[in-house]
């Protein structure tokens, strides 16, 4: 072969390899591109669901949905599941000790004690450091709640004196926190921001009354031993904060057994979830000088063993390690594990426990037999007037009260329409009614189910009527 036909088949067989080389890094790359969009796509995912979770309307939502459902299974060639599936057993056993419930039962004892812990922390958090912590700021919320629990429960009370549902007058009492505040978000920022408020400090004093409610006169027999043991280890848990043990992990160890119990002893076990929220710590080991002064340290440290790595210097993976441990150590002391546990625990109880809890508990079979029931004794009218007209009765006229007798001051830039319209939606009972409507009837028919209609009548219309309410009122 001649040197001029070797180098043409030189270049040919060059020329070739770039191509096949070139088509190669094509593919690579759009792989790579591919993948890249991939991530970028999934990232972007995670970030609108994340931002659509955080909208406050959302809980309230979901809830909706899920009550929706448990009806539906309730009322359709489900219902036979739905039960069954409710009323299946689940034991837990530890040695010689147990807990067997069903899976109705673990729904409303145990998950609604995390609810309960969550409603401890918040409560807690408020009277210490929020809206409740001085009398000028918790005045109107305190007496407001409390005329929208003695009002409702006395309309209960003349509508069942000595019938069958008299033990039921603590259902109308409640406030529903998720809806309320779910319907007041649908207003969008025409709201009054210290009308929000207002209405969150409501919902946690009512939910302080509530509790008390719950633990003082919906509690069965009582067991005095297992109920000293649940008080002992409150104290510890207390103990351990005075020691300024914050790890959240040495108060689920002392929590579970308190909770079981208090589940032995009669009263409800709900209530071990709230002592234990009230037992977690909310000061931060360090303040805002001593916590600035740690960063600093951790941080200048990690700078210079970055400074190092670029000068040519070897810093062990570990040594950078330990830095950014020293930087989570100094931010966890200058956090409140209170708030923390609180931020953590949100979504969890938002999106999954009041979630179960309405699909265990609003699935209420409706036909016209139980249509025509609900006027055969005093307890679905009592509910649903005490919820509908009672509670906002009793939120607005001891809050006007209050205002008048110069005890308490209305919510900056908010109107006594406005007000009125955050009462209306103090009605939405929803889940705590329930919940005392189980405690109340035990689930016994047909009391239970007029309970849960009234119930869900009167909530749905309390938040259609405050949030048309409140649209007007916002107008003017």
């Amino acid at each position: 072969m001649s040197s001029a036909g070797s180098n043409a088949s030189f270049r040919g067989a060059d020329y070739r390899a770039r191509q096949y080389l070139d088509r190669s890094m094509k593919r690579n790359t759009q792989k790579t591109d591919g993948s890249q969009r991939t991530d970028v796509g999934r990232v972007a995912g995670v970030a609108r669901a994340k931002t659509l979770m955080s909208r406050p309307e959302m809980p309230g939502l979901v809830l909706i949905a899920c009550t929706a459902l448990a009806l539906l299974a309730a009322n359709t060639g489900m219902a036979g599941w739905y039960h069954h599936l409710l009323e299946l057993p689940a034991t837990i056993e530890l040695g010689s000790l147990g807990v067997s419930m069903s899976l109705h039962g673990w729904v409303n004892d145990g998950l609604m004690a995390i609810f309960f812990f969550a409603i401890g922390l918040e409560i807690k958090r408020e009277l210490l450091i929020g809206h409740l912590s001085s009398f000028r700021r918790s005045a109107l919320p305190i007496l407001g709640a409390l005329g929208g629990m003695v009002v409702p429960a006395a309309i209960y009370a003349a509508f069942n004196a000595g019938g069958p549902g008299s033990h039921g007058w603590g259902i109308p009492m409640a406030t529903d926190i998720a809806f309320a505040v779910g319907v007041l978000s649908l207003l969008g920022r025409r709201i009054p921001p210290a009308l929000k408020v207002f209405l969150l400090a409501l919902a946690i004093a009512d939910d302080l009354g509530a509790v008390l409610v719950i633990a003082i006169f919906y509690s069965t027999s009582i067991s005095i031993l297992p109920l000293l043991l649940a008080i002992a280890g409150w104290i510890v848990a207390i103990t351990m904060n005075a020691r300024h043990v914050r790890a959240p992990l040495w108060y689920v160890a002392i929590g579970i057994p308190v909770w079981l119990c208090m589940y032995k002893s009669g009263v409800h076990a709900t209530i071990a979830g709230v002592m234990m929220g009230l037992a977690i710590p909310v000061r931060t080991l360090y303040d805002g000088s001593q916590w600035l002064v740690a960063m600093e340290k951790a941080i200048a440290r990690y700078r210079g063993m970055l400074m190092a790595r670029r000068t040519g210097g070897h810093e062990e993976l570990g040594m950078r390690q330990e830095a950014v441990h020293e930087i989570e150590k100094a931010t966890e002391k200058g956090q409140s594990p209170l708030i923390r546990l609180e931020h953590a625990l949100a979504p969890w109880v938002s999106y999954a426990i009041m979630p179960a809890f309405a699909l265990a508990n609003a699935g209420v079979t409706i036909s016209r037999g139980s249509i025509g029931d609900l006027f055969a004794n005093g307890i679905a009218p009592g509910v649903f007037v005490g919820l509908l007209l009672g509670k906002q009765a009793g939120v607005f006229l001891f809050g006007w009260l209050a205002v008048r007798l110069r005890i308490a001051e209305m919510p900056d830039g908010t109107t006594m329409a406005q007000f009125y319209g955050a009462a209306i939606l103090a009605g939405i009972g929803f889940t705590m009614s329930i919940f005392v409507t189980e405690l109340s009837f035990g689930g016994l028919e047909p009391y239970t189910s007029m309970a849960k209609l009234a119930i869900l009548g009167a909530s749905f219309l309390a938040g259609a009527f405050g949030y048309l309410w409140l649209r007007i009122a916002l107008r003017k």
